[in-house]
């Protein structure tokens, strides 16, 4: 009988515990301090850096360049420069170069530039 009113004052104790927890998880953050404010845009920086990072040319890139791209390696960097030129980027995927879910991956990272058409001579 002891060891039963034992496991029962446990248990309690440990819903008492869990409840307490839960409780102080719901609470606010406190008001972050003065010095602490500057530091927020500084770390929003390198986020907007990332978005002005220039797009890879997938017409001119090497096939080294091609393959730092996530889920691009050797083989498909060079089934890349093989299938070259690209009228769009979606082309890595119509023509089947790149499965899916990786081209959703570096499609906000590549760009398929067309070559300028020389001038007209008058």
């Amino acid at each position: 009988m002891r060891k039963i009113a034992t496991l029962l004052a446990a248990a309690a104790i440990a819903v008492a515990g869990i409840a307490l927890a839960q409780d102080q998880s719901k609470k606010p953050a406190p008001p972050a301090t003065p010095a602490a404010a500057p530091a927020a845009p500084a770390a929003a920086k390198p986020a907007a850096d990332a978005k002005a990072a220039p797009l890879m040319d997938i017409n001119s890139a090497s096939e080294k360049e091609l393959a730092t791209l996530a889920g691009i390696g050797e083989a498909r960097a060079k089934a890349i420069v093989k299938g070259r030129p690209y009228k769009g980027k979606n082309e890595l995927l119509d023509k089947k170069i790149v499965p899916e879910n990786v081209y959703n991956d570096i499609k906000d990272k590549i760009i398929a530039k067309q070559p300028e058409a020389p001038a007209k001579k008058k």
